[in-house]
């Protein structure tokens, strides 16, 4: 890469953060949680917003992904920022407090804003570097688990605005953030100059496979599966950050309010190693793969480990959150390999389907991401209302440990195995091999 395209590519990267910034807002949805329930809601009622979010997130990137060569990067980034604020602003100037206007203007819209903008910096930030997929993808979506420490904290006990001006006018702050900052980073959203967008009707090679081509194996239903799980478990303990802690806290003989400082000190805690997760399982999964020759192998042998590991972790929550620095040390892990779906996956598709399509495709594979968020805070939230979290810790922590065992059988499909043996034998000559690029 000439120094030029270095300089941009590394615009690229902080445009790419800015965006990912703002769309990480849903994140910190768990922060308005508990004033909502102090104005009435139930606690089914405020993970309503937050899985209509995930769900209009993940199907409007199905959309965002078929037309992202059609607009191009930098309208279709602009369009989601643009409802992504007008959500938030919708929502607070109703008041902030009703469910309706929250569930339309937060979850319906806001999600969509997300899934406009979300695929956008991924798939410009992998033509701009395509020998580190893992490592950029990382880098590229980290500021979506950074964000919601910075929201989390701006409305809480940094920034206090939900306490010093409401929820209703919290909402609007945001909002106007979150358009401007979008549309700043947007201004970077532009591929290589030597990229040639796929033809509307191009029918996939025997070295990319189309979204049609995709979805009829096998591979792609156990990365879905995968992918679901993750989100599941994930999401769940998202959207019960900062109530289980507490609760099990104060019954542990905490006193309340530092109860309640504690729970959110963990959430702060999980989005950073969220964050983290983004770029240390890409850079590992790189590492991995530049090891044994095959990045589809480090892809998988990191998404095995992640997804074992969450398993152990998110079944041991519960019996650790009840101590101050166990709760921080589980928050931090169960966070990091949570953070780690959003490099791996992305880089897995594009290692198993090809890259020529890859804004179609992974579309298609972020369903999960919506289902999971479906199962996830519902399954938390109707848990939750029994007083059972245990079993909804147990239930998502098994799912994880099956998760590990359903990737495993990920292959690169045949009609791809022809040019993995001929990457290989053009890159005998150097120190390693990129496979299924």
């Amino acid at each position: 890469m000439s120094s030029g395209k270095s300089r941009h590519g590394m615009w690229v990267i902080f445009g790419a953060l800015l965006i990912q910034l703002s769309l990480g807002a849903i994140y910190a949805w768990s922060v308005f949680a508990k004033p909502l329930q102090v104005s009435g809601w139930s606690t089914s009622d405020t993970q309503w917003p937050f899985t209509v979010g995930l769900v209009a997130f993940a199907l409007v990137m199905v959309y965002a992904g078929r037309k992202l060569y059609v607009f191009g990067p930098r309208k279709l980034t602009a369009a989601g920022g643009i409802m992504l604020g007008a959500g938030y602003l919708f929502a607070g100037a109703m008041g902030g407090e009703s469910f309706w206007p929250t569930l339309i203007g937060v979850g319906l819209m806001g999600g969509a804003g997300i899934g406009l903008g979300y695929v956008v910096p991924i798939a410009v930030g992998m033509q701009w570097f395509p020998d580190k997929k893992g490592l950029i993808t990382g880098v590229a979506v980290a500021g979506f688990g950074l964000g919601a420490m910075i929201w989390v904290k701006l409305a809480g006990t940094w920034g206090g605005l939900i306490a010093d001006y409401g929820i209703g006018t919290t909402f609007m702050i945001y909002g106007g953030l979150f358009m401007v900052l979008v549309l700043i980073g947007s201004l970077w959203m532009s591929f290589p100059p030597a990229f040639v967008p796929p033809k509307p009707d191009h029918k996939g090679s025997k070295f990319d496979f189309r979204s049609e081509e995709m979805i009829r194996t096998t591979h792609y239903w156990s990365i879905f599966s995968t992918f679901a799980i993750g989100a599941t478990a994930g999401l769940m303990c998202i959207g019960l950050m900062k109530q289980f802690p507490s609760q099990a806290l104060t019954a542990s003989g905490m006193a309340e309010t530092l109860a309640d400082a504690t729970a959110g000190t963990a959430m702060v805690v999980f989005a950073i190693f969220n964050a983290l997760g983004r770029i240390g399982w890409g850079r590992i999964s790189d590492i991995i793969g530049h090891a044994a020759n095959c990045d589809h192998r480090g892809r998988k042998t990191s998404l095995i480990i992640m997804a074992a590991s969450q398993g152990v972790f998110v079944i041991a929550f519960p019996y650790v959150a009840v101590f101050e620095y166990s709760l921080y040390l589980f928050a931090a892990l169960i966070g990091f390999n949570f953070g780690g779906n959003f490099a791996l996956f992305p880089a897995i598709t594009t290692d198993t389907f090809g890259h020529k399509f890859f804004g179609q495709n992974y579309g298609y594979v972020f369903l999960a991401y919506g289902l999971g968020g479906t199962v996830g805070p519902m399954l938390g939230g109707y848990l939750g209302d029994m007083n059972n979290y245990l079993l909804a810790f147990i239930i998502t922590g098994v799912l994880s440990l099956i998760a590990a065992v359903i990737i495993s059988t990920v292959k690169i499909p045949t009609k791809r195995q022809e040019e993995d043996v001929t990457i290989k034998v053009q890159a005998s000559t150097t120190t390693r091999t990129v496979t299924a690029d």
